[in-house]
């Protein structure tokens, strides 16, 4: 194959594809651009034919030169800086400063050849917005004014996947101009570097898309929206007015408290005269315009190619590396509020840290980033809201124990050195006797946090959860309906890059295999080319689940070996410490692990889930939820299933303890009980992840990866070429922002964190404060990433947030199930039920600490158990351990007593209880709570009645329009019947012989037939008055 040295892919961008006549013939769009900017009308005769879109003839070259040379002085082309004082509007067009620029395509060209400034070779840079570059040698052929000088690049031959990927885009290009949009390039005037395609959707193509989609818009048809009356109003009134100060100052915000309401109707082109079009510009706004586009690149082929569909799948492929619309400018404030953009809103009504009190500006979201993130912002603040109650229930009850820890009974008997309780070793030979007082300051803590307004508490908690889903509910469905979501259809969804990836391969394996007869035109993947995946995700999710255990078990080994070993101290001081210091520090490892595990299981989830080759970006994203949530679930809650469930219940009695590699006993509860260490877990894992994990990675990673970027890109950038001094352009300050990644992980953030409300809210009440405070800055932080660190993402509609509301709703559901068993089973609430009612002689809680602690006889201790050295003297015959067994002295030494059977019976019967008792309440709740607000349902029944009295109405117009016409018609045919009448009337005689009708009867008239609507509208859509049906038509 003859290829020109001198030549390259790049250059020969307008002058090949597949033998046929240039790329500026086969675009109407840029066409027209060129006749605009340059004012060539005879451009059709240039042309370059070539036998062979590979065999470049020297001849030919000169010929595609010497014709594209004659315009380089008429031509404008894009350039990648612009004037500081240029209008901010402009940097958000194309270069005739008109055509909004809708989205941006980038991809990564390569020259292999040095720079040089010859200006004996001319050869064609790059076609940019449909126009041919300036003189190569920075002047007019005819000798006008001096132009910059321009590098002229001299290159070899590509490399041959870089020649491939000129074509796809050759093609892919050529589709989209097919598609109807507008396209505008970059010249590629470095050895290598960053080329931007901009995209622009005319009226046609969003006015055919729009009506393809879909998308509801305002009509002219306003109503107003029922007034309150009364109390009602009042109230209504005054909330209003109380959270003023709280609204965030956007303009558009204000149209939201009028009374009247624009009807809004899926679009079509048929009734342009229906809707309020002042501009046609305008009338689709930024967000809109961005998906309608999308979809178009989203649906686009490159069947001659790379059998390949979609924007998605070329970005797969290496062919582009990104595509993305454009922000509204520059996020930095300007002026007043009237002169800012939507980006500059957000910014300063949002974004702030300092606007941390303000309510989200919901709609202007929406408006800027679509439905889908402005859905995740809205239940993201009715989640804060709701926290608010909860968080001054917590802050009640946890002050309620403050205040009687005082007077709770069995705090002051484990206080009361005058009880001289010996407790048995905490370990064995090293561990001495000690005294159940020393404990006192476990056991005045644990009130704090195990009392019986903690019952109260987990009951409402457990109702919050309901609440708070039902009032989502609402919620969202009022949001539908103001962001004209309702009866919203479910859009189709193309098939993901590595799903056609693997289909292709499955069919190319077919056609080689001759012999099989049951080959079919449609190929999808059955489950047999899914099984391998299944089988490797079953295993790793065992594996995963594995590692999660083996890791809470390593701790509990540090847990004991660092207990044994600070108890053999000398040191006192570190003697009466070990308890506190083991904790923490296990806690501190803990949440290390968990933090670490966490990133590696959201890798292992999306790799999982890659293996399952699902269909749909939908079916992805719902896989990749599941099993994320899943690992990160049990990484985040095992070390505290542990600690509420497991620990000191398999220890064993004195002188029959459980062992761990026959050296170190199995570690036991506090004397005050698990729960004061439950809580201790919980809020150092809820504390640690949300500050460490959800902040820190979140500020720091995204600005870590945009420095490496850019130096990437420095050392890339040839230093031989100096750009032009100007600010740049805002599509290349957008491309250095960080993509966006989905909203995957914002919601696992927010869902583990309402795990921790829910679920052990009733060993720590003050969680939902904790959650409270982390969310206000959470919100800030999340919008301050969206409007400044972020590329602006896909303006993707959805009526609701998916499968995250059914984890809601099952976290729900198994925190009641939860919460019942820490109440029953890491509490003492039941003991001390059962004591005070079953136990007490005098019905109190005296004597309490007595009864929950058994006997046991230190002669029975194995040999090498027993304390080498006592403090407490050689005159102790029994120690005390808190269990319920039969004394020593009974016929059944150390078995479970009469009082642990009861106390189980208990614990079980509670669980029974609390669980149908919530769960009835719940029920209710939700039953008394309607999904719809009643005035939401209202006003689409009468907006339904309102837009047939519409097109009825239309519809009569029409008709009375037509019979007027018809009318008409028929007064004058009957005029001009009388008139030829009379003309033509001739007396008897003069008639020819023959029959004649009387005289006195009227001649017979034939009646016109009314014509049909479909046939007057095509009449008119004829007629040279109905110019928007012509305007319209794609």
């Amino acid at each position: 194959m003859a290829v020109n040295k001198s030549c390259s892919y790049v250059e020969v961008h307008s002058c090949v594809l597949n033998g046929v006549s240039t790329a500026l013939s086969e675009s109407s769009s840029i066409w027209s651009d060129l006749k605009e900017v340059s004012e060539i009308e005879v451009m059709n005769s240039i042309s370059c034919t070539f036998d062979d879109p590979f065999d470049f003839s020297e001849e030919s070259w000169d010929q595609c030169d010497n014709m594209l040379q004659t315009t380089d002085n008429k031509i404008h082309v894009a350039n990648n800086l612009m004037d500081m004082d240029q209008d901010p509007c402009k940097r958000l067009c194309f270069a005739d400063g008109r055509r909004k620029v809708d989205y941006v395509l980038v991809y990564h060209y390569r020259k292999r050849s040095s720079v040089r400034g010859s200006p004996s070779q001319h050869r064609l840079s790059v076609i940019s917005n449909g126009s041919y570059p300036l003189g190569v040698e920075g002047k007019d052929p005819e000798g006008g004014k001096d132009e910059p000088a321009e590098v002229v690049v001299d290159v070899g031959p590509p490399i041959p996947a870089d020649g491939e990927k000129i074509m796809i885009r050759e093609e892919f290009e050529g589709n989209l101009k097919d598609a109807g949009l507008e396209i505008e390039r970059d010249k590629e005037n470095k050895a290598h570097g960053h080329a931007f395609i901009r995209l622009h959707a005319p009226w046609q193509v969003l006015s055919r898309e729009a009506e393809f989609l879909k998308i509801k818009v305002p009509t002219k048809k306003s109503y107003e929206l029922r007034e309150e009356k009364g109390l009602a109003a009042t109230m209504n009134e005054v909330w209003r007015k109380l959270n003023q100060p709280f609204q965030p100052k956007v303009p558009h915000q204000e149209q939201e408290h009028s009374r009247t309401k624009f009807l809004s109707h899926c679009f079509s082109r048929d009734k342009l005269h229906l809707y309020n079009i002042n501009s046609k510009d305008t009338f689709f706004d930024n967000a809109t315009r961005s998906r309608i586009v999308y979809e178009i690149l989203r649906r686009t082929a490159c069947s001659r190619t790379c059998q390949t569909m979609g924007i998605t799948t070329l970005i797969a492929n290496g062919v582009y590396d990104s595509a993305f619309p454009l922000h509204d400018g520059d996020f930095h404030p300007s002026g007043q509020a009237e002169g800012k953009n939507d980006r500059q809103l957000l910014h300063d009504e949002w974004a702030r840290y300092g606007a941390f009190y303000k309510y989200q500006p919901v709609d202007l979201i929406r408006k800027y980033f679509g439905e889908k993130i402005g859905l995740y912002f809205a239940w993201l603040g009715v989640y804060t809201q709701l926290l608010i109650p909860a968080s001054v229930v917590g802050i009640i009850v946890f002050f309620y124990g403050w205040a009687t820890v005082e007077t709770n009974i069995p705090s002051q008997e484990m206080c009361d050195e005058d009880q001289n309780f010996t407790m048995c070793p905490l370990c064995d030979r090293a561990c001495d006797y000690w005294h159940l007082s020393t404990a006192c300051g476990t056991a005045r803590a644990s009130h704090l946090f195990d009392n019986p307004a903690t019952v109260f508490f987990a009951i409402f908690m457990s109702l919050w959860a309901v609440m708070f889903l039902e009032y989502w509910k609402r919620r969202q469905i009022s949001l539908n309906y103001s962001w004209d979501l309702t009866g919203m259809e479910e859009e189709e969804e193309h098939p993901r890059p590595k799903y056609e990836t693997i289909l292709l391969q499955k069919r190319q394996r077919k056609k080689k295999n001759k012999n099989n007869k049951n080959e079919t035109g449609h190929e999808k993947l059955t489950w047999r080319d899914r099984l391998p995946g299944y089988l490797i995700n079953i295993s790793s999710i065992l594996f995963m689940f594995g590692v999660t255990c083996s890791a809470v078990f390593s701790v509990i080994i540090y847990r004991i070996t660092i207990s044994a070993l600070m108890a053999m101290s000398p040191d006192p001081e570190v003697k009466s410490n070990v308890r506190g210091t083991v904790t923490a520090t296990a806690v501190i490892i803990n949440l290390v692990v968990i933090l670490i595990l966490d990133e590696i299981y959201g890798m292992v989830a999306a790799w999982l889930t890659e293996l399952e080759i699902p269909k749909t970006e939908t079916d992805f994203e719902e896989r990749l939820i599941l099993k994320a949530f899943l690992l990160k679930f049990m990484n985040a809650y095992a070390p505290i299933f542990y600690v509420a469930f497991f620990k000191g219940r398999f220890a064993g009695h004195p002188g029959e303890y459980v062992y761990v590699f026959n050296d170190y006993r199995m570690e036991e509860c506090a004397p005050g009980g698990c729960l004061i260490e439950l809580c201790i877990q919980l809020s150092i894992i809820m504390l640690g992840k949300q500050l460490i994990q959800n902040n820190i990675f979140e500020i720091g990673i995204p600005k870590l990866k945009k420095l490496c970027r850019t130096l990437k890109d420095k050392e890339r950038a040839p230093k031989e070429i100096v750009e032009q001094p100007g600010r740049r352009q805002q599509w290349h300050l957008d491309y250095d922002l960080e993509p966006f990644d989905g909203l995957t992980p914002e919601y696992m953030e927010m869902i583990i964190q309402f795990g921790f409300v829910s679920l052990f809210v009733a060993s720590f009440p003050l969680a939902p404060l904790f959650a409270l405070l982390n969310n206000v800055i959470e919100i800030r932080l999340d919008a301050k990433k969206f409007v400044t660190e972020l590329r602006r993402p896909e303006a993707i509609r959805a009526k609701d947030i998916g499968i995250w509301y059914n984890i809601l709703s099952g976290l729900g559901k198994f925190s009641v199930i939860i919460n019942a068993f820490v109440i029953s089973f890491t509490s003492d609430f039941i003991p001390r039920l059962v004591y005070q009612y079953m136990f007490s002689e005098t019905g109190t809680m005296h004597g309490f600490i007595n009864h929950t602690l058994s006997y046991f006889n230190v002669s029975n201790f194995k040999p090498g158990t027993v304390p080498s050295i006592s403090s407490l003297g050689k005159d102790i015959t029994f120690c005390r351990y808190k269990d319920y067994r039969e004394p020593p002295w009974s016929s059944e030494p150390y078995q479970f007593s009469k009082q642990y059977w009861s106390i189980l019976a208990a614990r079980l019967g509670f669980v029974i209880l609390f669980q149908n008792l919530v769960i009835t309440m719940s029920m209710l709740v939700a039953w008394v709570i309607p999904d719809m607000p009643k005035n939401i349902s209202e006003q689409l029944k009468k907006e339904k009645t309102l837009l047939v009295d519409v097109f009825l109405n239309e519809e009569k117009e029409k008709l009375q329009l037509i019979q007027s016409l018809f009318s008409r018609d028929l007064t004058q045919e009957q005029q001009e019947e009388l008139n030829v009448s009379d003309q033509t009337s001739l007396p008897l005689h003069q008639t020819q012989p023959g029959p004649h009708p009387p005289t006195s009867s009227p001649a017979p008239r034939t009646r016109p037939r009314a014509a049909s609507f479909s046939q007057f509208t095509r009449q008119m859509s004829m007629s040279p008055q109905s110019n928007i049906t012509q305007h319209t038509a794609v």
